[in-house]
C-alpha cells in the first residue's frame, strides 16, 4: 500500500518510525497550516518559520499522539494556534489579518465604477474584521478561509462546538452592526470607522 492511500491517523501512527509517512502527512497539510499562520501573522517570512516549527513539533510528538477521535488536522492547527499565540505574545503586538490578498478583484466586474464601489465595500469590511478581538479574527479565518466545521474549529480554539456557534453568531452580528453604523455615518457626511458605532 502506498503512503497516499493511508489516512492521516495511519500516517501519524507510522511517522515516528517511517519518515516517508510523516512526509506524506506534511504534504497533505502544509499549505493549509501555512495559510492559517499567514493570516494570523501577516508576514510570509514569519509564516514560513512558524509553519516549519509546527511540523518539527508534530514530528517530535508524533509518537505520543493518541487517537481520541480528534482529526490529525485539528491537532496540527492546535500546534499552530499555540505557536502563533506565543509569537504575538513575544512581540507584544496585535495580529494583522491581510484578507485583501485573498479577495479576487478580477471577479468584481468589468465596469470601473462598479469595481471601485466594490473595492471600497471590501475595504470597509476588512477594516471592521481587523478591529475585532484576536479570537474572533481567528474564528473568521478558520470558518471562511479554511472552511472548517464548527466542531474542528472548537478543537483548535479549545472551545466547545456550542461556544463556537455562539461566538460565530455574536461576531457576525457585531460586524453587521458596525457596518450599518459606518454606512449611516457616511450617509450623514461624517467619517466613522471600526469601533465608532454609536
Amino acid at each position: 500500500m502506498s503512503w497516499t492511500q493511508l489516512d492521516d491517523l495511519a500516517l501519524i501512527q507510522r511517522s515516528p518510525d517511517e519518515v516517508e509517512a510523516f512526509g506524506q502527512l506534511y504534504e497533505r497539510h502544509v499549505k493549509r497550516i501555512y495559510n492559517y499562520i499567514y493570516y494570523r501573522t501577516g508576514n510570509h517570512q514569519d509564516a514560513e518559520d512558524l509553519t516549519a516549527r509546527v511540523f518539527q513539533r508534530a514530528l517530535r510528538h508524533a509518537g505520543r499522539f493518541e487517537d481520541k477521535g480528534v482529526p490529525v488536522s485539528a491537532w496540527l492547527y492546535r500546534i499552530a494556534h499555540n505557536l502563533v499565540a506565543n509569537f504575538h505574545r513575544d512581540r507584544s503586538r496585535k495580529p494583522i489579518v491581510p484578507l485583501e490578498d485573498r479577495v479576487l478583484l478580477s471577479e468584481l466586474g468589468a465596469h470601473p465604477e462598479a469595481s471601485a464601489i466594490q473595492r471600497e465595500e471590501i475595504q470597509i469590511l476588512l477594516d471592521h474584521v481587523r478591529s475585532l478581538p484576536e479570537d474572533r479574527q481567528e474564528l473568521l479565518i478558520l470558518k471562511f478561509v479554511e472552511r472548517l466545521p464548527n466542531a474542528e474549529i472548537g478543537q483548535i480554539m479549545g472551545r466547545t462546538e456550542g461556544a463556537i456557534k455562539s461566538l460565530y453568531h455574536r461576531t457576525l452580528n457585531a460586524l453587521r452592526d458596525e457596518i450599518v453604523s459606518t454606512q449611516a455615518a457616511r450617509e450623514l457626511g461624517r467619517p466613522a470607522g471600526p469601533g465608532e458605532a454609536e
